[in-house]
């Protein structure tokens, strides 16, 4: 009887501690959150930089195709366009890489899909870390586009 109690205690308090301490980064970017945010940075610094610029500059010229027919890497500050999509769409794009239903059947991209490299944990860090450099202008705009997007879901 008593180790029942124990037993029930101990998964009791693991709950809690899971749910008060764990990251609620699952399903959302939040760039108010300092701790997904801080994650996003090291984990967009390790996939992501290399293609689209430790300041998240992109490639140069990169609305110009090159010879391959692919366009370079965007930029995700406010130069680019990544603040133009809802956070769903982005997410899907970093998972699944940027192919149909996303692009054109046929479409060529150097994005590659992340589904076997990060946890949806992680890519919604990397938003949350990338939202976060914006300012309020593309923060408000894309907010919008979720709502709307949430709103036409309903």
């Amino acid at each position: 009887m008593i180790s029942i109690t124990f037993v029930i205690i101990g998964v009791t308090a693991l709950s809690l501690g899971i749910w008060f301490f764990w990251p609620s980064t699952s399903g959302h970017a939040d760039a108010s959150d300092p701790q997904q945010v801080a994650q996003g940075m090291l984990v967009y610094r390790q996939h992501c930089a290399s293609c689209h610029g430790f300041k998240l500059e992109g490639q140069p010229n990169w609305r110009t195709r090159r010879a391959n027919g692919r366009l370079p890497a965007p930029p995700h500050d406010k130069t680019g366009h990544t603040w133009h999509h809802p956070d769903k769409h982005l997410f899907k794009l970093t998972k699944h890489g940027l192919r149909p239903p996303l692009a054109p059947k046929g479409y060529k991209s150097d994005m590659p899909a992340f589904a076997d490299v990060l946890s949806d944990e992680q890519i919604w860090a990397v938003l949350a870390y990338i939202k976060s450099t914006w300012s309020t202008r593309e923060k408000e705009f894309q907010e919008r586009l979720n709502r709307m997007t949430q709103k036409a879901k309903e």
